[in-house]
């Protein structure tokens, strides 16, 4: 039943509702279905959002926000282990976790997650399982595991080992690159181009991947000639 996809508990701030693993459409409709059925019992509670590994953009979490106060219920957090939607959250306004942080957390927060113009630094290793879409330049200080995914309008640089799935110039940039410091990644797509890289054997190094003469090649990656 689609109404087993949303979990609902109390806390001290009002309800929390727990999205499953999937899709978001399937956890929307679940989660107003169980709200339509019980709307008077929900009636002027305060919501937070615990989206887990669901990725909702800000467009998205803006619906959800005004359908919800349709129930006369007010979206006031959006918890979630995914980046993108901690990002999109908060440009919309909303909290991205329950308690409110003493001082020095809030400053360890901040690094994790940093929207700045035109690029998105992520301070931390993205785990099999994330996805982290943007529309303009992604930076990771940390490995991308395989499972894991970004998504970019522009360039995607990782201060790390790359083992996932990226796509840079997602929009059509083919300029775009993906630079790393130890780059196999299971999947590198730049604008339409598509490409799986080899197991390396020896040291690895830092490698630029960009596309020349529409094909993708990888080059050592030295930030003083770009």
């Amino acid at each position: 039943m689609l109404t087993n996809m949303v979990r609902v508990k109390g806390i001290r701030e009002g309800l929390l509702f727990l999205l499953e693993e999937g899709d978001w459409e399937e956890n929307r409709r679940a989660l107003f279905k169980m709200v339509g059925e019980r709307q008077e019992f929900w009636r002027g509670a305060k919501v937070a959002l615990d989206s887990r590994t669901v990725v909702i953009n800000e467009q998205e979490i803006l619906s959800l926000k005004d359908e919800l106060s349709q129930y006369h219920l007010t979206l006031w957090a959006v918890l979630s282990e995914s980046p993108s939607t901690q990002i999109a959250a908060q440009k919309l306004g909303l909290a991205t976790r329950l308690n409110r942080p003493e001082k020095e957390e809030v400053e360890a927060l901040s690094t994790i997650v940093h929207d700045g113009e035109g690029a998105v630094l992520i301070n931390k290793t993205l785990r099999s399982g994330y996805r982290v879409e943007y529309a303009g330049h992604v930076i990771v200080l940390g490995d991308v595991n395989p499972g894991a995914e970004i998504i970019a309008a522009g360039n995607i640089i990782v201060w790390g080992r790359l083992r996932g799935v990226v796509h840079a110039g997602a929009e059509g940039d083919t300029q775009a690159v993906v630079c790393a410091l130890d780059l196999q990644p299971t999947q590198l797509r730049i604008a339409d181009q598509i490409a799986l890289t080899p197991q390396r054997k020896g040291k690895p190094q830092p490698e630029m991947a960009r596309l020349l003469d529409g094909q993708l090649v990888a080059e050592p990656w030295n930030a003083k000639e770009r």
